[in-house]
């Protein structure tokens, strides 16, 4: 009980700081990560804040992965829910609200923050193991179906969600290149740094299902 406790807290402490990740890119104004430039795309146009915009396509992409049959956690229920709720929350205070304005060091530096953060939180909500996020599950369904290697199916769905977000007016930039290039490496280095694990190895401790 006392571990499924621990891997709780790591899954919600991994979640906020990866909304807070997305908070300081948008905080530095040179752009985010593809997906939220879909967000921020979409909440220009419907008029309706960044944080539920971001939880709205998130329970898009879940729906999509429930009828693909990809099986959720209860990780993947409280991503949904909570990573949108704390860049509002985020958001919602005076906190780095010039950072924009600022000189472009303290911008970019801001900006490297910011994968910093999702970096480190996606190394322990996944860590966890306690449900993958939505789009990992989307990206698990586009892989079974079409055969295609995780990879090039991850990257469809990135490419498609920055092309779309573009479109529609979101928020890119030099940061959604950074965040870009610079995730992988900076995940592979959070799970390194924190003795993460991406996949759960087999053991006899208790699952807990949706």
């Amino acid at each position: 009980m006392l571990r499924l406790v621990g891997r709780f807290v790591k899954l919600l402490v991994g979640l906020f700081l990866f909304g807070m990740g997305i908070w300081l890119g948008l905080q530095a104004h040179l752009g985010v990560g593809p997906w939220d430039v879909l967000h921020g795309g979409l909440a220009k146009r419907l008029g309706t804040p960044f944080g539920l915009t971001a939880i709205g396509v998130s329970v898009v992409v879940f729906l999509i992965s429930l009828v693909a049959r990809v099986r959720p956690g209860i990780g993947t229920v409280l991503n949904v829910l909570c990573i949108g709720a704390v860049i509002d929350l985020l958001l919602s205070t005076p906190w780095f609200d010039g950072v924009g304005d600022g000189p472009m060091a303290l911008r970019l530096l801001t900006t490297a923050a910011g994968i910093v953060s999702v970096a480190v939180g996606s190394a322990l909500y996944l860590g966890a193991h306690l449900g993958p996020g939505p789009r990992d599950g989307l990206m698990v369904a586009l892989h079974q179906r079409t055969g295609w290697k995780v990879g090039v199916a991850r990257s469809v769905l990135e490419c498609t969600a920055l092309l779309v977000g573009v479109l529609l007016g979101g928020p890119v930039g030099i940061g959604t290149i950074a965040f870009a290039l610079g995730i992988g490496p900076a995940v592979q280095v959070a799970f390194t740094v924190l003795r993460q694990t991406p996949s759960r190895i087999p053991s006899a401790e208790v699952e807990v299902p949706l």
